[in-house]
């Protein structure tokens, strides 16, 4: 809904900045204001204040255009993350796999949804770092989820990445499972 509502307002300033500096010139040389600026009323004062608007308009923030930005540079291609995956016990799940998000590609079994879901929440500044270890002193479930362990390396929308995850405690199992489908499912 703010999306919608910041797209909307960017489009009408755009259509207000088109239309302003017609109008003031049209008004000067021709005399009578186009219906499109009003001539009485509240806002009618602030019209000669305001001027035209900045042409090209400002980039939308990150958060409202979906990260691609009204004219803002595309971002720089991402380094591919290797992902080495051991001792899963799923057929076909061990072995290096290569990773490339924007565009997707790679070796990796599941390249797709892997990026969707570094994308979602995962290795953007708004949400948690899920290549992060838990902090120290974090009290953890004394649970055991297997001898899986996976390393994961490389760089990640230009953070370096270089973490290993296994399945040896509670807070481990939830760093795996977050990471799925960049690592196995093993739920």
């Amino acid at each position: 809904m703010l999306r919608r509502l910041a797209l909307t307002a960017v489009v009408t300033l755009a259509a207000l900045s088109a239309t302003a500096p017609t109008a003031t010139a049209s008004a000067t040389a021709t005399g009578p204001v186009p219906s499109a600026v009003p001539t009485a009323g509240p806002l009618s004062s602030a019209f000669p204040a305001l001027g035209p608007l900045p042409v090209p308009l400002p980039p939308l923030p990150s958060f409202l255009d979906g990260g691609s930005g009204v004219g803002q540079e595309k971002p720089a291609a991402r380094t591919p993350l290797t992902v080495t995956v051991e001792r899963s016990g799923v057929a076909g799940a061990d072995g290096t796999f290569e990773l490339t998000c924007g565009p997707t590609g790679g070796t990796h079994p599941e390249r797709q949804g892997a990026c969707d879901r570094l994308s979602e929440v995962g290795a953007t500044r708004t949400g948690p770092d899920l290549f992060r270890a838990a902090p120290e002193g974090t009290m953890c479930t004394m649970i055991y989820g297997g001898d899986a362990s996976a390393r994961i390396v490389g760089t990640w929308e230009g953070r370096p990445v270089d973490t290993t995850v296994t399945r040896g405690d509670g807070c481990e199992i939830a760093r795996w499972n977050n990471l799925v489908p960049v690592l196995p499912d093993l739920r």
